[in-house]
């Protein structure tokens, strides 16, 4: 998410064209979709409760914008919706961030558990 943030930087200050962003962004939006419902399948089959409930509207979002075909970036409307783009990547991105201190969290409670 912070390559994407940097990109949608360049792209502000004129540093990268729409046609160059796009074809490097769009590379990793499936891949990254894909992981995190691997995950949140991981989080199911695991019984892991509170995670799967934490990670399925992300998901669900995600599975919203491909069946409506709205998950890759259009050069030609790019800067139309550069605004949305960016406030979806810091969504995004905050939510990466809980996540990683919950699973460290969760992480360090079984280990201290495990050790008694």
């Amino acid at each position: 998410m912070v390559f994407y943030i940097i990109m949608f930087s360049d792209l502000e200050c004129d540093y990268i064209n729409p046609i160059d962003l796009c074809n490097k962004l769009n590379q990793f939006v499936l891949p990254e979709m894909a992981f995190h419902a691997f995950l949140t399948t991981l989080f199911l089959l695991s019984g892991q409760w509170t995670a799967l409930i934490l990670n399925a509207p992300l998901v669900a979002f995600n599975v919203n914008k491909i069946l409506n075909k709205n998950h890759m970036y259009d050069a030609t409307e790019i800067f139309r919706t550069l605004g949305v783009h960016k406030r979806e990547c810091f969504v995004k991105l905050g939510f990466y961030l809980v996540s990683f201190f919950y699973y460290l969290y969760r992480m360090i409670v079984a280990l201290i558990s495990e050790s008694e």
